[in-house]
């Protein structure tokens, strides 16, 4: 039987209220005044039926979304992706890198690269600047051979003027002129050779007793070679004065 309906069989029983007489509260949804688990206080449907897992689930995103902004990841929590091989790190890399540019773009970079290179390569040949010098110039070993030769006067470094003139006297249609020019030429190279050893046998002994722990391969004739040019024409530049003890 409804409830709220009298009984036909007996008196009215005060626990039940004819249904005329309920009045229902204005809130739609809601339990009638009077009725239900709490009387007097109406409780609307949307609460009975509301899913209790989006209620679970809120709280968690919103706390997930403020740790992960204020907090870092432990080193020792999972990453939630497999660590790429280094293999495919490097190539993913490079392909940033290559696509970042075109190849003319690329092209055009790597000129202004070399010239940049070769300018600063220039300079420090001019000033001695040890940093940008070739490889073949750079070392303490070879900056001493090059100061070594600098600081004295070679025979060599005037076989260039001395060629050009025996070459003019060896032109002239003199017969005189002609075996002086050959005597002299053979004078000059008897000299360049005998200057060469002694400079390099006194070079090796110096370099032995500046650097004991250093190489000094190809030390001696890289300073040979450099005391066939002339003085204003070597490259780098002399930094030390003739005489002066390096």
């Amino acid at each position: 039987m409804a409830p709220g309906v009298a009984r036909p069989d007996g008196p009215e029983t005060p626990h039940y209220v004819p249904s005329v007489l309920l009045e229902t509260s204005g809130v739609a949804g809601s339990f009638p005044a009077g009725l239900g688990p709490n009387p007097g206080h109406p409780v609307p449907l949307g609460f009975v039926f509301r899913s209790r897992a989006k209620e679970e689930k809120a709280p968690v995103a919103d706390e997930a979304t403020v740790t992960g902004s204020k907090q870092t990841r432990h080193p020792e929590a999972p990453k939630g992706r497999p660590t790429p091989k280094r293999s495919v790190a490097q190539s993913q890399r490079r392909s940033v890198a290559n696509t970042s540019m075109t190849r003319k773009e690329a092209a055009k970079r790597q000129r202004a690269d070399r010239r940049a290179a070769l300018e600063r390569q220039r300079q420090a040949l001019a000033s001695g600047d040890e940093r940008y010098l070739p490889a073949r110039d750079k070392g303490p070993v070879r900056r001493f051979a090059r100061d070594y030769v600098d600081a004295r006067f070679n025979i060599a470094e005037y076989f260039l003027p001395m060629a050009v003139v025996i070459l003019v006297l060896s032109m002239v249609q003199v017969p005189q002129l002609q075996n002086a020019a050959l005597l002299l030429w053979l004078v000059v190279i008897v000299m360049i050779v005998l200057d060469s050893i002694v400079t390099g046998f006194r070079l090796k002994k110096r370099l032995a007793e500046r650097f004991p722990d250093d190489n000094r391969r190809g030390a001696v004739a890289y300073a040979l070679m450099r005391s066939l040019q002339m003085r204003r024409l070597r490259l780098p530049k002399p930094q030390v004065k003739r005489g002066e003890r390096p």
